[in-house]
């Protein structure tokens, strides 16, 4: 027998258990006399109460038992399946938020599984519901792509659908600038003439490989006394690798030779340079069935441009709370200093063309500066993609 519970609390317990429910409540009003500071007591008796068809005296004893613990699971859970009871729908669908956040990823505490999943269904519902209310306030008719684009993405933060993501870069980090997953395609007019390209980039790519000249190399390399955890699958993998182009500002030859279209079209893009870390190109290859851990690049000085060249179905790239498809011949840019992550879930192989352009909300003196300093940091080297 549990040392806390009182002897009106077990005499409650197997009241119950023998169907006893008036005898059970009754016993259960004394044992919280008894024991006032002990929630699992205050729990029973509001389980009871509302078993007993009476919502408004067990979210009475479940307030009791948030006093004790206002973060207990089983407490918030109950509380919102007591006002959703009682028709309180807004309320309910907040409260089920409250209570979710209160999980430990990955665990469940044992007997709380239909709960949770009533729990998730609900708070979605709520979710979803509370999204169309705002989008419908929204007069929105002489707003631009982008502007849509950033007024839904606020309606989906305050219902906490999606959150903010900050940049986070592992070296340099720029003050001032805007922290935007996927940037509009308006500020980049260059896209088309890259897009247009595709097939040219995709010929000489399949060139490259095919002359067995290529130099594919591990994509993460890293030595292995570095704490760097989150690259421990992939370290000197041959599931993700690259051909550089273009590495650290330095020109690949063995594999630009063979690339000429390629290389002439980078010469007209607006990529840093950097001496010692800019530019940077290359194609990426991921293997099937492999999974880029989420993570954050180097320096938001700098965007990354994806341009897709092979893509099978069960591919897919998050960065912050949107996930986009692959499409080749569809190119992207991105913040790399926002956590992102990619899959390949296919059994067939994945390659993105991939190159570095600076970051278009620095002004040119702002460029020159970059350019000066990162070389004298030290960890130049670390901007290369």
């Amino acid at each position: 027998m549990d040392a806390d519970l009182s002897g009106a609390e077990a005499q409650a317990d197997a009241a119950a258990r023998s169907g006893r429910l008036d005898d059970a409540h009754r016993l259960l009003e004394a044992a919280v006399r008894e024991t006032p500071d002990r929630l699992e007591t205050w729990l029973k008796l509001a389980a009871m109460c509302r078993a007993r068809g009476d919502p408004a005296a067990a979210m009475a004893a479940v307030s009791r038992a948030l006093a004790l613990d206002p973060l207990d699971l089983s407490a918030l859970l109950m509380r919102a399946m007591l006002l959703e009871r009682m028709g309180k729908d807004d309320e309910a669908g907040e409260a089920y938020g409250h209570a979710l956040a209160q999980r430990t990823p990955g665990q469940v505490p044992p007997g709380l599984d239909a709960m949770i999943a009533h729990a998730e269904q609900s708070y979605g519902r709520f979710q979803e519901q509370m999204v169309a209310r705002l989008r419908g306030g929204v007069a929105a008719g002489d707003a631009s792509p982008e502007d849509r684009a950033r007024i839904d993405r606020f309606c989906t933060n305050v219902a906490r659908i999606t959150r903010p993501y900050p940049q986070q870069p592992s070296h340099f980090h720029f003050p001032g600038l805007p922290p935007v997953e996927f940037h509009d395609r308006a500020r980049f007019p260059w896209l088309d003439e890259v897009e247009a390209a595709t097939d040219g980039i995709r010929e000489e790519f399949d060139a490259l490989i095919a002359s067995e000249a290529a130099e594919l190399v591990p994509y993460i390399q890293y030595p292995d006394d570095v704490p760097l955890r989150q690259w421990e699958a992939l370290n000197r993998s041959r599931d993700w690798t690259a051909v550089h182009l273009l590495q650290n500002g330095r020109r690949i030859e063995r594999n630009a030779r063979h690339c000429a279209r390629t290389m002439a079209l980078l010469a007209r893009l607006p990529q840093p340079d950097v001496p010692g870390a800019s530019p940077n190109a290359m194609f990426s290859l991921l293997a099937p069935h492999t999974r880029i851990p989420p993570h954050t690049g180097v320096s938001n000085t700098r965007l990354v441009c994806h341009l897709p060249l092979i893509v099978p179905p069960g591919c897919g790239f998050r960065v912050g709370a949107e996930t986009r498809a692959w499409e080749p011949g569809r190119a992207f840019v991105f913040d790399d200093t926002i956590e992102h992550e990619a899959w390949n879930d296919s059994a067939e192989l994945r390659v993105v063309f991939i190159f570095d352009v600076w970051a278009w909300s620095l002004s040119d003196a702002e460029r020159r500066a970059v350019a000066a300093i990162v070389p004298r940091s030290g960890a130049a080297g670390a901007e290369g993609l």
